[in-house]
């Protein structure tokens, strides 16, 4: 077997394992699938969004390993430019989620600067073994051809209908007589085709300097938008050393700022580890009090890590929030609600959207990929003639505490992306991430502790039901024990039972190395996963 890979959609997989079928490689595999993604995994992301990677890679020799953070997430846009301009097209969308609403912001005053492209091809350049004109193949046959939608990514295009029918760009794409695309339904992007033919030509300038960032600035100049030429010139993909932190018989390698969900992820499994999670039922109430009590130990912790960054360099902050001396606070005051009758408070966190999307793969070698991006619910139009439907992070709500359009020009906007990697013995042992928002962190969570602590088959690990704390109330899907519930609840903690599964719970797609060095590959079914394997 030359490797396996985990999407969010069958083509995006399929695109992958053909890249390692002719001889490429983890990374290879991640771009060319990443790419095909923007094809078939139209929900959820486009090519104008951003994202975050972490390429593992073992020593030839055997006697180490490398592993690099590679941050492409959005920056703010406005470089050089002296103020902003009058009549900014920026504008709110309400989309109704049922139980809720929810305002975004659209507009071409929406768009942060994109990072995908610049990300992939860096990737590619550094590690890949095949050509770019051969990664972007697929997701060019996708766009021109087209595909029949996914009930997954067809439903969550429904769900944004007044986003995906806001201008005509968009309605030439998504729109049909009675709304949007359906399941099944045909859909297919010729000018995105095009667009990715001309980047496999021209590799990553065509987008910091071609024609691409030229019709992307001539439209925003045009539309009250606030990207510039300094923006794409000078945006900069960060290839970092992760965080590392030791779990158990394992090391578990997360992304360092401008990833807060890395960080906080780190923290919460420093304070887990104190507990032997592996020793209850699993689902038993006193499985979901701990959950509970560790989640919320890290929303009272966020507080204190947003200050440190804000005074400290990031090493600095990083020293000191993962700590044992810092953790060792929160030990205390889990141990000390576990031994009582009632939760610890949690903090609210801001509920970061989720349109992202997650792929995991392994090649036979052992280097391992995992990558997470993200369009936000995208901004709304088409740059005219490209295909290519830009990302409106400027204009999500929870990612600006201080206002809209409040970060400086140039710098990065925090991520709760959180791809992961786990190792045992210098191995790979899990490769995973989500999509999901705040969701990321519980989600990752659950699944490797279901695989390291409960020792569950990966598709166990992945797809059994899961428990995510939001706005003090422990959210529990269907497939929780209802008695266990009922038990914590009896205790005094808030619960929110749900009849259903849900896209809410995250969407993490997984490979893993079992003990005995077979590659595994789980899809989360919330949200369309799919594997393939490459012979």
């Amino acid at each position: 077997m030359l490797g396996m890979i985990s999407a969010g959609d069958p083509r995006t997989a399929a695109a992958g394992a053909a890249m390692l079928e002719k001889g490429g490689n983890a990374v290879d595999a991640a771009v060319a699938a990443a790419f095909a993604s923007f094809a078939a995994e139209v929900g959820v992301v486009h090519l104008g969004g951003s994202g975050m990677a972490q390429v593992f890679r073992p020593d030839t020799n055997g006697s180490g390993y490398r592993c690099q953070t590679y941050d492409f997430f959005s920056a703010a846009p406005g470089l050089g430019r002296e103020k902003y301009l009058d009549d900014l097209d920026f504008e709110k969308v309400t989309i109704d989620f049922g139980p809720t609403t929810q305002d975004f912001y659209l507009g071409r005053a929406s768009v942060a600067v994109p990072g995908n492209i610049a990300g992939l091809c860096q990737m590619a350049a550094d590690y890949g073994r095949l050509t770019l004109p051969e990664l972007l193949q697929p997701a060019i046959e996708l766009a021109k051809d087209g595909l029949a939608l996914t009930r997954f990514q067809a439903e969550t295009c429904s769900l944004l209908e007044p986003i995906y029918t806001r201008t005509e760009g968009m309605r030439s794409i998504f729109g049909r007589e009675n709304g949007v695309v359906a399941p099944g339904e045909w859909l297919k992007n010729p000018d995105l085709a095009y667009t990715l033919s001309e980047l496999a030509r021209e590799g990553a300038a065509y987008a910091r300097n071609g024609h691409l960032a030229k019709a992307i600035l001539a439209d925003q100049e045009a539309n009250g938008g606030l990207l510039t030429p300094a923006d794409l010139e000078n945006y900069t993909v960060r290839r970092l050393p992760a965080i590392r932190i030791d779990y158990r018989d394992y090391e578990i390698l997360l992304p360092p700022p401008s990833s807060t969900g890395g960080v906080l992820t780190a923290f919460t499994f420093k304070l887990l580890r104190h507990f032997d999670v592996g020793q209850m039922r699993h689902g038993s109430e006193q499985h979901l009090q701990l959950l509970f009590e560790v989640m919320a130990a890290t929303t009272r912790a966020r507080p204190i890590w947003d200050r440190a960054l804000e005074g400290l360099p990031v090493g600095e902050a990083l020293e000191y929030f993962l700590s044992e001396s810092f953790v060792a606070h929160y030990v205390r005051e889990v141990n000390t609600s576990l031994g009582g009758d009632s939760p610890l408070p949690a903090l609210t966190e801001p509920a970061l959207h989720p349109d992202t999307s997650h792929l995991s793969v392994i090649d036979k070698h052992g280097m391992a990929v995992s990558l997470t991006t993200t369009a936000g619910e995208s901004a709304g139009f088409v740059v005219p003639g490209t295909g290519y439907i830009p990302n409106n992070i400027m204009g999500e709500e929870d990612l600006h505490p201080a206002g809209f359009h409040s970060h400086r020009p140039g710098e990065r906007i925090p991520t709760m992306m959180t791809p992961t990697i786990v190792l045992h013995q210098g191995n790979i042992r899990l490769v995973v991430g989500s999509g999901g928002s705040i969701r990321i962190r519980s989600a990752i969570l659950q699944v490797l502790s279901n695989l390291l602590d409960f020792n569950m088959p990966l598709t166990d690990a992945v797809n059994m039901a899961r428990v995510h704390l939001e706005n003090g109330s422990l959210q529990c899907e269907l497939g929780i024990d209802p008695d266990a519930v009922d038990a914590l609840e009896a205790k005094g903690y808030p619960v929110n039972r749900w009849n259903k599964r849900s896209i809410y719970f995250g969407g993490a797609h997984s490979v893993s190395r079992t003990p005995t060095g077979k590659i595994v590959a789980a899809g989360d079914n919330r949200r369309g996963g799919a594997t393939a394997m490459a012979h």
